[in-house]
């Protein structure tokens, strides 16, 4: 019996790892969180993820900085995370309500001031720099700095992904904005009408680039997310495209 009784339990906490394994991003993880003092409430100045003004790309006032930790490199951007304010009756408002964040820019460390003292985003620390607004459905705003938990959910974006070519006759770069589902893009593949698929690299943040003139001929563009899954989307961009021009093309 007591074989038998240790071997059920075993099964349990082995199904347990597993479903924790598989729903690893749903689980909810310590973090600090404080917020920046832009005039209208938002953060709208283009950061390290590269998507400029972030009123016209549609992330408004529920988008982010993140440290180093958590910002990896860029590799994070777009990204979306569920963060709330716990443990602190005083700054946390009742219920720990919660909003869900984009990632879009980088909060760098400064190590001429300690971790727990203005070094908010000094490594190790998971810490989020969030706007005015978002930060005040969480939290008092007298706060400044708060405890939070947070964890990463599935981005829920309205239409397509997009794209906006810029570049010159033989440099092109297309940012990728408005990413459901894992929101992390973490591979891109343009095509012409009269070319096969050419990776593209990533220069910095969610800008994509190759060096190759594509003028005059339909782009269609393969996205991978971090999940591993890839849309396609056939001749987004028109023969008669322009630098400055952005695109709509499919959604996961």
């Amino acid at each position: 019996m007591g074989t038998l009784k240790a071997t059920v339990i075993y099964l349990v906490l082995l199904q347990a790892c597993r479903t924790a394994a598989q729903d690893q991003d749903g689980l909810w993880t310590s973090a600090t969180a404080t917020y920046t003092n832009e005039t209208d409430d938002s953060i709208i100045t283009e950061g390290a993820c590269g998507y400029g003004d972030l009123h016209k790309n549609s992330y408004y006032k529920y988008s982010a900085g993140l440290s180093s930790v958590l910002f990896n490199r860029g590799s994070s951007c777009g990204g979306c995370f569920e963060v709330r304010c716990v443990d602190h009756i005083l700054w946390c408002l009742q219920g720990s309500p919660s909003v869900i964040l984009t990632a879009t820019d980088f909060c760098p460390p400064n190590y001429g001031l300690p971790a727990d003292y203005g070094g908010w985003c000094n490594y190790p620390r998971a810490h989020f720099e969030m706007s005015k607004a978002a930060f005040a459905e969480i939290a008092n705003r007298k706060g400044d700095i708060v405890p939070i938990q947070y964890r990463r959910v599935k981005c829920e974006k309205e239409g397509g992904m997009r794209f906006t070519l810029t570049g010159s006759s033989y440099f092109y770069q297309v940012l990728i904005t408005n990413v459901g589902s894992d929101g992390e893009v973490i591979a891109v593949k343009i095509k012409g009408s009269r070319t096969g698929w050419i990776p593209m690299g990533r220069n910095w943040g969610q800008n994509w680039h190759c060096n190759i003139n594509l003028a005059g001929q339909p782009l269609s563009f393969e996205v991978r997310i971090s999940s591993g899954r890839t849309v396609t989307s056939y001749s987004v961009a028109p023969s008669n495209w322009r630098f400055g021009q952005t695109f709509e093309g499919k959604q996961f």
